[in-house]
């Protein structure tokens, strides 16, 4: 790697020895080639970043949401960081006046509000653990995170205090006081009587510490501030601890990262929030929204209200999954195609001049100002006008969908990679470096990172194109499992966290998430099929919205289900004749006929082998979702589910 342009190599590699695998040499950022950022002074832990922040911005606007009048959304209203403070310190009071100490365990559980935040700010102004609860897990895993984390005060949004109260009696051991972010019935309290917990309306919570004025005490860095529990693929959640340190660390990082790109925050910045901040991602982007004294305005809690929440907040930074954004560029194609042939023949020129000067190493800014002005400036005022950068995690965003939003969108579209155990973006792409596309960059620049050889896939980290398990070291990583000792030490190997990907270093020192250790089988013919890469080619095709593929070591031929596009197969049926609405179309052979043949196109484009290819499919005109528990909530596959449901 002589091109090493956004990494240096801090240690060499390692040979196999003992029956360990080889390893790859260790690498940080460019960014950190003199050493990671310094701490920032004064930021000890998370209610540090949140005081700081009231004592320098008291009257910038901090946590928003839209006033409904007349049964109508209107303009955001908003509460200052002074405003906030006051509100966070009376909860703060009221916690401990149930007689919570300091290390104790506090649930979260609702869609994100600014109730959500005041609440989890409070917690990290006593020393208490917040521990979010999330309902796509199930009540069956709500119920288990109480009694796992042993939670005592549970905050909940209004309409989820009866699925919460579906948790006892199994979680009235430890959960003694509820606390609603609205109102609560008559029967509500009854029902939580009758288990020996008190459950508290908003306001009749907030006064419970009225004239009570409890210490904060001193927290350190290596305290924990919230456990956070990862839905997995398999088995109950794992509770990762998450300390302020790496926090405070990873704000740091992300500092460093900004001002090397000339992107850095400021007070104006405006962040939409809508993903959960039950997972880490959104949790440590508001983080960084907070240290900043930027503004945080929340959606409505509807997906398909999504847009108009957008339209009237103008967000400046956008973050995303990658289902979010299929979802607008699905949106996009279709007004192109239906826009009639005069405006699809100048979006289509105008995005091809613009692409190919971006290929040549343009900024997006100036490869075709005219294009963004005439053409493009629409899709621009679809996310508010404002947008300079859309972050996309959580999951593999598709190469196609990455290059028409980095073309058309006006900013800058990056794509992270990291997780719950990493506190988060562990990768991230660098704005207007076309060539990473389809990559999720190099690591951020408080972190190193090595790749560790897997022989049994064929993965090996010493060859001239490196392969293998992705392992982290730094100060942002998670300081255990709850009560998980043993699992804690099955990826914890020298200070060395093992993710289980698999990741493939770039000529430009960028990194390309190619497998997932585990997901690996054998057909019958005793051949080796690494699923993942499969389904991340196999995804190309643009008609496709999702696709599992299935084989076993009892047949020699793979199979797949596919979510196809709703608009693409309308419009091929369309134009073959083929009558019948999405449903039935999914039905039709012709239809799968013509799927096997896109697949069959593109396995001979990337040369794959003959066991490689999809010989049989099923087309399911419902996406793979929570309800049928096919996926988690960060949309990742559940395989033996999926096996399961669809055997």
């Amino acid at each position: 790697m002589a091109k090493d342009k956004f990494i240096v190599e801090v240690e060499p590699s390692k040979p196999a020895k003992d029956g360990k695998p080889s390893i790859g040499p260790v690498y940080r950022s460019i960014f950190a080639k003199d050493g990671f950022p310094a701490p920032i002074p004064g930021l000890d832990c998370c209610w540090d970043i949140f005081r700081l922040s009231v004592e320098k911005y008291p009257n910038n606007r901090m946590l928003g949401r839209r006033e409904i009048v007349d049964g109508k959304p209107g303009k955001y209203s908003w509460m200052t960081y002074k405003e906030v403070y006051d509100v966070v310190l009376k909860i703060g009071n009221s916690i401990r006046a149930c007689g919570i100490e300091e290390g104790g365990r506090c649930g979260i559980y609702g869609s994100n509000s600014p109730e959500w935040i005041m609440s989890m700010e409070a917690c990290n102004a006593h020393g208490l653990y917040c521990v979010p609860l999330y309902d796509t897990l199930g009540a069956g895993a709500i119920e288990f995170i109480i009694c796992h984390a042993e939670v005592a005060l549970a905050f909940v949004e209004e309409k989820k205090v009866s699925e919460l109260l579906k948790t006892f009696p199994g979680a009235a051991t430890y959960l003694k006081t509820i606390v609603s972010f609205g109102g609560v019935t008559s029967e509500q309290k009854e029902e939580a009587e009758k288990y020996g917990a008190a459950i508290y309306s908003w306001h009749e919570f907030l006064s419970l510490g009225k004239h009570k004025d409890f210490d904060l005490p001193v927290k350190q860095k290596t305290d924990i501030c919230t456990i956070m529990y990862t839905s997995g693929t398999t088995g109950d959640p794992k509770g990762v601890m998450i300390s302020n340190k790496s926090i405070v660390t990873l704000i740091a990082g992300v500092q460093c990262l900004l001002s090397n790109v000339n992107e850095s925050l400021t007070v104006n910045d405006v962040y939409l929030s809508y993903l959960p901040l039950a997972h880490i991602f959104d949790r440590v982007i508001e983080e960084c929204f907070i240290n900043h004294g930027a503004s945080i305005g929340f959606w409505r809690g509807d997906v398909k209200l999504l847009v108009e929440d957008i339209a009237e907040l103008k967000p400046t930074i956008f973050c995303a999954v990658p289902r979010v954004l299929e979802r607008i560029y699905a949106g996009l194609q279709l007004k192109i195609s239906s826009g009639g042939f005069v405006k699809q023949t100048m979006f289509n020129f105008a995005y091809s001049l613009k692409l190919r000067n971006m290929r040549k190493g343009q900024k997006h800014a100036e490869a075709s100002p005219i294009c963004d002005k005439v053409v493009f400036s629409k899709v621009k005022q679809g996310l508010g006008g404002k947008v300079r950068l859309i972050l996309s995690g959580a999951a593999p965003l598709a190469s196609h969908v990455e290059e028409f939003l980095r073309v058309v969108s006006g900013s800058y579209v990056l794509q992270g990679y990291g997780l719950t155990e990493t506190c988060a973006g562990t990768f991230v792409s660098i704005p207007d470096e076309l060539k990473m596309l389809g990559t999720v960059g190099p690591p951020v620049p408080n972190v190193e990172v090595c790749l560790e050889s897997v022989p049994e896939m064929g993965y090996d980290a010493l060859s001239s194109t490196p392969r293998g398990e992705v392992c982290v070291r730094g100060d942002t990583l998670f300081s255990g499992y709850f009560k998980r000792e043993d699992l804690t030490k099955e990826v914890f190997v020298d200070g060395w966290f093992h993710t289980g990907d698999v990741g493939e270093w770039q000529a430009d020192g960028s990194l390309k998430i190619i497998d997932r250790k585990k997901n690996i089988f054998k057909l019958s013919q005793g051949e080796y099929v690494a699923v993942e890469n499969l389904e991340n080619i196999y995804g190309l095709v643009s008609d496709i919205d999702s696709i599992w593929v299935y084989g076993n070591s009892f047949e020699s031929f793979l199979v797949a289900i596919i979510n196809p596009s709703q608009p693409a197969v309308e419009r091929w049926a369309e134009q073959n004749d083929i009558s019948g609405d999405f449903k039935a179309l999914c039905e039709n052979t012709k239809v799968k006929e013509y799927f096997l043949g896109e697949l069959a196109r593109i396995s001979k484009e990337k040369k794959l082998k003959g066991f490689e290819v999809i010989r049989a499919v099923h087309l399911d005109p419902v996406p793979f979702d929570m309800e049928r528990d096919l996926i988690t909530p960060t949309f990742k596959k559940k395989r033996p589910q999926l096996l399961k449901y669809y055997q």
